[in-house]
C-alpha cells in the first residue's frame, strides 16, 4: 500500500505541473523546450508543495489532491553505526 500511495502522490502532481505548464505556455509565448525544462518542475513543485502543507496544517482532507489522503509512512528501522 506505501508503494502505490507514494507513486500515485507523486503522478497527480507530476500531471497536475504538465497541465499547468502547458496552459502557461500558450499565454507566455514559449517554445516547448521552455515548457518541458523549466515551467514542469516548478509548476509540480509548487502544486505539492502548496497541498502537501495544506494537507499538513489545515485538513487531512487535502491528501485527496495529491492522489491519495494520507501520505506514506514507512517503517523505519534503526540505521546500525558505521564501524571506523
Amino acid at each position: 500500500m506505501n508503494l502505490y500511495a507514494s507513486l500515485l502522490r507523486t503522478g497527480v502532481p507530476a500531471a497536475v505541473g504538465w497541465l499547468v505548464a502547458v496552459a502557461l505556455r500558450h499565454g507566455l509565448d514559449l517554445d516547448a523546450t521552455a515548457v518541458t525544462g523549466v515551467l514542469t518542475p516548478l509548476a509540480t513543485f509548487a502544486y505539492y508543495g502548496v497541498f502537501r502543507f495544506a494537507e499538513e496544517h489545515l485538513s487531512s482532507r487535502f491528501g485527496w489532491l495529491l492522489g491519495y489522503a494520507r501520505p506514506p509512512k514507512y517503517e523505519s528501522a534503526p540505521l546500525p553505526l558505521p564501524r571506523a
